[in-house]
Parts: C-alpha cells; sequence; structure tokens
C-alpha cells in the first residue's frame, strides 16, 4: 500500500523526499528505507567533500582543524574575568583584584593566575557585541546569527550552528567518528542542525562516555555515567548486525544502478557510519578515558568539566572537527548566570563566580598546555565565551553583588588556531557598560571560525522555504588582529 503524504509542518526527513517517486519506485520497500535511514543521518556525515578533494588533488592534503569550544553557560561578567576596572568605584569594578600578566600591560582577574601566567598564548576580545543574545536557547553566539533568537523570533531555532555548518562542509575523512560533538547539561544550551536538517546535529557525547555525575547545585553524586551508546540491545550481537547489513545492501544493488543523483551514495555512507560507529570500535576507543595514562588524568582533575576537556582533547586528536563543552551543572539559564537573587541557586560575584574562576582557570590552561606539548594547538582553535555580558553595577534584583544579564558587550577568550596572540582586542568602555572601541560581532565570530575551518565565508544553506541563506551575517570578516 504507497505512503500517503502526511498533513504537517516539515520534520526530520524532509530533505529525503521520502514520497517522491524516483527511477524504480517500489512503495513498499524504497520508502521505507529512505525515511528510516534518514535517521541515521543524525550521526552527522558531512555533505560536501570538495574541499578535501580539491586539496587532494593539488597534492595537499587538508590539515585536521577542529574547534574547541568552551560554552560558559549563563554568561559570565567580563568585569570580573577578563575585563576588569580596577579604578573604579566597589559597586562598578566588583570585588575582586586584579594581577599582572605575562604580556605587560594585559591585566586580568586575580582569580584566574595560570591563565595570566600563559596569556602569551591567549587573546582577549573586550569588545563582543551580543545584542539579542539570550540563553535557552543559547544561540546567536553559537550560531553567528543575530535572528537565532527564538524567544523573540519565530524561526529562530532553525539557524544552523556552527558546529553543523563545519560539519557539512568539512570531511573529517572517516565515517566512524563524528564531525560535530557536544557534552551538554540540556538541549537548550547549545545550537542545533536547523535548517540543515538532523543529520546535522550535534553527536551527543555524555552518552558515550563514563563520566562523574553531579546535581544541580554542582555537588558530586559519588557516581557515574553508563555510557551505553555503545552497547548493543538485548538480541542483537555483531553478527546478526551485520547479517541486516548485508540484506539491506542486497536489496539496494538495484536502485543503487539507477541513481544518477547520488542519492543512494550518500544513504549508503549514512548507514556505513552508523555501523562504523557501533562495529569499529573506534569512536568508543576515543570516548573512552580508560585508555588515557593516569598521569594525564591526574593532571586534568576528577571534576567533570576537566573530564569533558581530557575527551575534547582525545575528539579532536582522533577527526572531530568541532566540539562544545556546556560548563553548567544546571539545566535551566547555567551555572554562570550569577544573579545572585536571594534565595536563588546562582549566587552573585563572590558566592556564585568566585567558586568557578580556579576550576575554569585550571581547565582552560591544562587543555591549552596539553594540545601545544601534543603539537596540535596550531590545528584546534579553542574558544571560552558565554551568551553576554552582566550588568556594570552589582546590586541587581535586590542582591548584593549580582550582576544581571548585559548584551551591550561581552569578552571572550581564544587560543591556538595558529593565530598571533599574546594581545586584547577592542576595548569596553571606562565603566565596562558599552563597546568603547573595535565592536566584534557574532559574523565576525562565525567568519574566523570558517576561515580557521576553511569554510568558504560565502557558503549558503536553504531555509525551508528554499530561500538561500548566508551562514555569515552582518558582512562578517574574520578579526585581521590574529592573523
Amino acid at each position: 500500500m504507497p505512503c500517503r503524504k502526511l498533513q504537517h509542518n516539515n520534520h526530520a526527513f524532509t530533505s529525503f523526499h521520502p514520497h517522491e517517486q524516483e527511477g524504480l519506485c517500489v512503495f513498499s520497500r524504497r520508502n521505507m528505507l529512505k525515511a528510516s535511514f534518514a535517521g541515521l543521518g543524525g550521526l552527522s556525515l558531512p555533505a560536501l567533500q570538495q574541499l578535501r578533494v580539491e586539496a587532494s588533488q593539488a597534492g595537499q592534503p587538508m590539515r585536521q582543524k577542529s574547534v574547541i569550544l568552551l560554552w560558559m553557560t549563563g554568561g559570565p561578567s567580563h568585569i570580573d574575568t577578563w575585563d576588569p576596572k580596577p579604578d573604579r568605584p566597589l559597586n562598578n569594578r566588583g570585588p575582586f583584584s586584579t594581577i599582572e600578566t605575562k604580556v605587560p600591560g594585559i591585566f586580568i582577574c586575580e582569580h584566574l593566575p595560570k591563565q595570566a601566567a600563559m596569556m602569551d598564548r591567549f587573546t582577549l576580545i573586550r569588545s563582543v557585541d551580543s545584542e539579542r543574545s539570550s540563553h535557552q536557547p543559547n544561540q546567536v553566539m553559537q550560531t553567528g546569527h543575530r535572528d537565532a533568537a527564538p524567544r523573540t523570533k519565530k524561526n529562530g531555532h532553525m539557524f544552523p550552528a556552527i558546529g553543523s555548518i563545519v560539519a557539512r562542509h568539512r570531511d573529517n575523512g572517516r565515517l566512524d567518528i563524528p564531525p560535530y560533538v557536544t557534552f551538554h547539561k540540556h538541549h537548550s544550551h547549545v545550537a542545533w542542525g536547523g535548517y540543515l536538517g538532523k543529520k546535522y546535529d550535534p553527536f551527543n557525547g555524555n552518552l558515550a562516555a563514563e563520566l562523574p555525575q553531579y546535581d544541580l547545585l554542582g555537588k558530586p553524586l559519588n557516581k557515574t555515567s553508563r555510557a551505553d551508546l555503545f552497547n548493543l540491545a538485548a538480541g542483537l550481537n555483531h553478527e546478526r548486525l551485520l547479517d541486516r547489513h548485508t540484506l539491506r545492501q542486497d536489496l539496494d544493488n538495484l536502485q543503487r544502478g539507477l541513481d544518477l543523483n547520488g542519492s543512494q551514495m550518500a544513504l549508503d555512507a549514512y548507514q556505513q557510519r552508523a555501523y562504523d560507529l557501533v562495529l569499529g570500535g573506534k569512536a568508543k576507543q576515543a570516548f573512552d578515558l580508560s585508555l588515557e595514562p593516569e598521569s594525564v588524568r591526574e593532571r586534568y582533575g576528577d571534576h567533570l568539566w576537566c573530564q569533558q576537556a581530557l575527551l575534547a582533547r582525545r575528539l579532536v586528536e582522533s577527526g572531530v572537527s568541532y566540539v562544545t563543552l556546556d560548563l553548567s551543572h544546571h539545566t535551566a539559564s547555567g551555572t554562570w548566570d550569577n544573579h545572585g537573587i536571594p534565595g536563588g541557586v546562582y549566587g552573585g560575584i563572590t558566592k556564585g563566580l568566585k567558586p568557578l574562576l580556579p576550576l575554569f582557570d585550571h581547565l582552560l590552561t591544562t587543555l591549552v598546555s596539553d594540545l601545544e606539548e601534543r603539537g596540535l594547538l596550531d590545528d584546534v582553535l579553542v574558544i571560552a565565551m558565554g551568551e553576554f555580558g552582566r550588568t556594570p553595577n552589582m546590586g541587581t534584583q535586590n542582591s548584593q553583588d549580582g550582576r544581571n544579564h548585559w548584551p551591550s558587550v561581552m569578552s571572550m577568550c581564544l587560543a591556538g588556531g595558529g593565530f598571533r596572540h599574546g594581545q586584547v582586542i577592542g576595548a569596553s568602555s571606562e565603566d565596562g557598560g558599552e563597546i568603547a572601541e573595535r565592536p566584534v560581532t557574532p559574523g565576525d565570530l562565525a567568519a574566523t571560525i570558517y576561515r580557521h575551518m576553511d569554510v568558504p565565508l560565502d557558503t549558503q544553506y536553504l531555509d525551508h522555504q528554499g530561500r538561500p541563506r548566508f551562514a555569515v551575517q552582518e558582512n562578517g570578516q574574520p578579526l585581521s588582529e590574529l592573523v
């Protein structure tokens, strides 16, 4: 019996057109296979391999570049981290002192001493314009698109993550490793495939690794997750799975001969990635921290975020192109949302932010040092940022030292990527409330990442109405100061 077209909105399988008659049409098999195998696209095989092919033909294989995004969920205070205002009144400058860094003239918060000692490896951007960015969903800064704001824009959730664009355009050369991986506490903390389709959604790394568990306030629960993702269902062994794979290949032999547009080849590739992930074992090994020397695990530390950072290093080393770490214990707005509301769970600058900074300082510098020692730092761009900055003055919402959301200006940090570091880009106003010089937009950030990842800056994709949209917005340009 032929499938009937359902009367509902676009869904995850739209891009496979399962109801269209193509070549030799056998409704009961082909349409079922096209819809069923579409779900395997969620493993994120990049669709475009042109750059790698051209580079290979030129005798210059593409370097295995990658990005690790340390997402400080909730929006860290720029004034109390990377853009201190030591000469301002207490209510503005906050409770922390500043320290000099390895780079003369650059000062940062006293609770980031390890980063201060390595400042020549970092670039601070103190003039990021995060207008319209909000949390839950946290999409503007993770997509590089100001309209990716679902709270105010009807289709705001449909703009694809920078990681999804990278996955679509950069082939990591292996079917057994997903290109875009996230370790997220809640699905609203990261950006997704959107208009690109479910096949470019991130791979959920938390389901694939054994990691320590914490409650919403960051208290250790003294247990670990089970990491069951690579385990087969009861009654299904490797031999039976391979038999099913062989049967599917036999059924598709006739259609493959009539496939003029390459759609069957794409389906085969998605299917092969699923089998390679489960049976090949390479991805499983990349997510297995027990294979890491004990001395390295001790160097990172046993905190959840530190273990995820070690996994991020293992993943990019194994061929993953984009990894996002959701640095939050809380499933709501995020651990860095330091309002300081009386009775609230986030605390203000002293109670909420202060305990986070030494942990973050250790995580960031350990990751960068490890990448450098392994010869990976020039190929791996490390980015640390959140949704927005915080208000210049403390005491918002009846708190003593909390700060509210402040999208007018924020700070962020970069390392690696083969860029020039040991510098500050841009500046905020005297009180840290506005951009004083060199605005950096979400489009500029996206363009910088795409340039690093060899993604063309004129890249386009189609929305659900078939209209082309540019991946880089607002005439975004790569940051020239980094070259």
